[in-house]
């Protein structure tokens, strides 16, 4: 028997709409936990803090992958969180075999600094956790807060991808003649394309750039991820993007051609306008709508200085950010895309900016990208 558990609002059951505040009394069964880690002090650590939470059940703890595979088909977790670097066999190598043969199960990964977390999302995996220490003031607490949430997220998660190149496929659709020289008649100077994401979003991001040529106007993108890590991702995807993707520095310019990708950390970063054209201004700031960088300040600084020029598109993530900014930038003449419910990992973000009006049309993931691209080839 189930027993059933009343949590607060990060989580729904069935469905996998996440709204990310205030407590709304939600209803699901226990979350059904395994943990592959090889150290036994990090295992027992995670295990503890799990289990206090009362909608988590703790349920096996595994040395290693090859020991997880034996078990994790009786037990049947709903969510597994995995060590990258581990004996005989890495994270990312594991959930590419193992996701596919348990498709009951969801996965969260935890990571130091290893770009190969990015394999294990293209893998499969809900999301990722950068282990205690891996960014400053990243401690052993907001660790266990941000596994706990991340647990709940991939619970609820939607994980049948709509998608799924490879990197080499990527390369090979990008680098084309027709994919390199499309013409945009509709496009100027001042056209711009600004995009918000967060769980789910570091595959969407690619879904969609990869349809754009190198003379595709300037991109500004927020997704929710720590520091180090965007980095990290902006070299994976500059290598598979036909444009320029690069992490975001102050006084970068927003130009044809280029993608820039908001740094994690405590950053907020907006679109300025001077006499040679746009460029992003990165300060120090406070967290808006939860995040820092936050999709909402990036947003409203798009409906401020680009107004009609700009397309707006709010991804697959958790919670409310970006909602309210792509709102404003529908209001002020932009043309406004939300990702589909049945495409997100986590339908929250598009569904509130659906909700309040800010959505100029909804698409599927696999039809966003020419969507964009219709804006400024007609």
């Amino acid at each position: 028997m189930i027993t059933q558990r009343r949590i607060s609002g990060e989580v729904r059951a069935p469905g996998n709409s996440l709204f990310g505040y205030g407590e709304v009394g939600i209803i699901m069964p226990n979350i059904k936990v395994a943990i592959i880690d090889d150290s036994l002090v990090f295992r027992a650590f995670l295990t503890q803090k799990l289990a206090a939470d009362p909608a988590i059940e703790v349920i096996g703890g595994f040395s290693d992958p090859v020991e997880a595979d034996k078990h994790l088909g009786t037990l049947r977790p709903n969510v597994i969180v995995v060590d990258m670097e581990m004996p005989h066999m890495r994270g990312d190598v594991f959930l590419k075999q193992a996701l596919p043969k348990y498709p009951f199960l969801k996965a969260i990964v935890v990571s130091s600094l290893s770009g190969n977390v990015f394999n294990a999302i293209h893998a499969g995996a809900v999301d990722f956790v950068g282990k205690p220490g891996s960014q400053p003031g990243y401690d052993a607490e907001q660790f266990v807060a941000d596994v706990i949430q991340k647990v709940k997220v991939a619970a609820a998660a939607n994980t049948i991808k709509p998608f799924r190149d490879t990197a080499r496929t990527y390369a090979a659709k990008l680098n084309s003649p027709q994919g390199v020289s499309r013409s945009m008649p509709g496009s100027t100077s001042k056209s711009i394309i600004a995009i918000g994401a967060s769980t789910g979003g570091t595959e969407a991001i690619i879904e969609v750039v990869k349809h754009f040529p190198a003379n595709t106007p300037g991109v500004v993108i927020v997704q929710h991820m720590p520091p180090v890590f965007t980095r990290m991702y902006s070299e994976r995807v500059d290598k598979i993007c036909a444009m320029n993707f690069k992490e975001a520095q102050n006084g970068d310019r927003v130009e044809q051609g280029t993608i820039l990708l908001a740094p994690g950390g405590d950053q907020q970063m907006t679109l300025r306008q001077d006499a040679s054209g746009y460029y992003v201004n990165l300060t120090p700031g406070a967290k808006v709508s939860g995040h820092c960088p936050s999709v909402d300040v990036l947003f409203e600084s798009v409906a401020k200085t680009a107004g009609r020029n700009a397309v707006g598109v709010i991804l697959t993530g958790m919670g409310a950010d970006g909602a309210r900014g792509l709102t404003n930038m529908k209001a002020s003449g932009a043309h406004t895309i939300g990702q589909d419910e049945a495409s997100c990992v986590v339908y929250g973000m598009p569904m509130v900016a659906y909700q309040m009006g800010g959505v100029s049309e909804q698409l599927p993931l696999t039809a966003i990208g020419s969507a964009v691209l219709r804006r400024f080839t007609r």
